[in-house]
């Protein structure tokens, strides 16, 4: 098999991904896949070079993910983002309409000076990673996070809303005292129902719950409070009374001031 079989091969199977690849040799890319060239508004690897420059400038500076300054002078991305947990191998960058996104990445290196990098567009899952679930950060009780957990997280909960470019809305949840302690995780079970993959519900007081959730518009954030209002009429529900009140993060306000407001 000749050199331009096998490299068209090559590329058309790296086309053939959803995800970002770049193929280096040595720290130079030197194929880059469809995804990619669309991605960055380039039409091949050439002109992605000529157009960049050196590819870790392409890494949006943000103290969250990985990126540039982050590296000691003269050192190679590859192997500094492979001293970092797996988890934290994250980069962010610019789409060719300026819109930043975020990216885990996954190095393989099957040739000897040849590093395929595969960037795997992660920026809707952000939420979900610092939500990741231990026994730790669950209420036993009740089956909801605990309000530590979430108290822990909240500086990286508000990163990632200023990334996606999103408000903090939250829904706070009295239930009736005559709530019995055992039915609490049917509560939170039967409630879980109605809401979205990446909200937060938190146990927030002895019979009160939080739901922390992620918006575009302070429209959407009242929309999220009709829906929860109109759970009460599901079959699961109606053994249950409670009250709802919305709390809508206001321009430039903290998550920490956004709290004290919960709790005044």
């Amino acid at each position: 098999m000749d050199n331009d079989v096998s490299f068209a091969l090559i590329q058309s199977v790296i086309d053939s991904q959803e995800a970002l690849v770049v193929i280096f040799k040595g720290s130079t890319p030197v194929m880059t896949n469809r995804s990619f060239n669309r991605f960055l508004g380039v039409s091949s690897c050439e002109q992605f070079a000529q157009k960049c420059g050196n590819f870790v400038d392409s890494f949006i500076p943000h103290p969250s993910y990985f990126h540039k300054e982050k590296m000691p002078k003269d050192a190679e991305w590859f192997e500094e983002i492979r001293k970092l947990p797996e988890v934290d191998r994250v980069v962010s960058m610019m789409t060719k309409n300026y819109e930043a996104r975020a990216f885990g990445v996954t190095l393989e290196q099957a040739i000897e000076d040849y590093t395929i990098a595969t960037f795997t567009d992660i920026t809707e899952s952000l939420i979900k990673r610092i939500m990741i679930e231990s026994h730790a950060n669950m209420d036993e009780e009740s089956g909801a996070y605990a309000k530590e957990y979430f108290l822990q997280i909240a500086r990286s909960y508000q990163d990632a809303a200023l990334f996606n470019e999103k408000i903090i809305g939250a829904i706070e949840i009295e239930l009736d005292e005559s709530t019995e302690y055992e039915d609490l995780k049917n509560f939170v079970e039967s409630f879980q129902r109605g809401t979205r993959q990446d909200d937060m519900l938190i146990r927030w007081q002895d019979k009160g719950f939080l739901v922390v959730f992620l918006v575009d518009t302070q429209t959407n954030a009242h929309q999220m409070l009709t829906k929860l209002k109109s759970m009460s009429k599901a079959p699961a529900m109606k053994e249950f009374s409670y009250d709802l009140k919305l709390f809508i993060q206001e321009d430039k306000e903290s998550v920490k001031s956004l709290i004290k407001r919960i709790e005044a």
